[in-house]
């Protein structure tokens, strides 16, 4: 992987190899080197974008050095925020140690939490449509009528808007133990 083809490599290339071989990475997929080039790009293009609306904002006609480092500034500040003070962590972990855990069930096999502290609990609920005896009934004598009549089709409109909205009927299915 590293060594092949080195003599036709982008320069840009060659430099995120050596890179790679600075850091102690000898053996790698060629397409690291792409990947690598990639974000590189990419970053120096957003990076840049930004100087350039800096220098806008401030009037000027070109980008400088103080725009250049104010993008870069900006970019790290906002990419890689910094963590919460320590005694900020220890308040926290304080406040959130005083509840104490649920108390585990004893038995066989491995202890678990109480089901309502699991994920595994029921979740979930099916809509089934509530029918009538009366529109299954029609849903059959319409199969059997010969559609080609105009008239039976308007008969067949009207007892549709005829019936009331049906509402459905929600069920949940709650998930039964095994037997042990």
């Amino acid at each position: 992987m590293a060594g092949e083809g080195e003599e036709d490599m982008p320069r840009d290339a060659k430099i995120v190899k050596s890179l790679l071989k600075s850091m102690g990475v000898e053996d790698y997929e060629p397409p690291v080197i792409h990947q690598f080039l990639e974000i590189w790009y990419r970053y120096v293009v957003d990076v840049l974008t930004d100087a350039q609306v800096y220098s806008e904002h401030a009037s000027k006609s070109t980008i400088d050095s103080d725009d250049l480092k104010l993008a870069i500034q900006s970019k790290v500040t906002f990419s890689f925020p910094q963590p919460p003070p320590r005694e900020v962590l220890l308040e926290l972990a304080a406040s959130r140690n005083k509840i104490p855990l649920p108390k585990l069930v004893a038995g066989l096999g491995v202890p678990l939490p109480p089901e309502q502290d699991t994920l595994i609990s029921p979740n979930y609920q099916l809509v089934i449509p509530k029918k009538s005896a009366s529109t299954e009934l029609e849903e059959t004598e319409d199969e059997d009528e010969d559609m080609t009549d105009p008239a039976s089709q308007t008969s067949q409109q009207q007892r549709t808007s005829e019936l009331p909205s049906q509402t459905p009927q929600r069920v949940s299915f709650p998930l039964s133990r095994r037997p042990n």
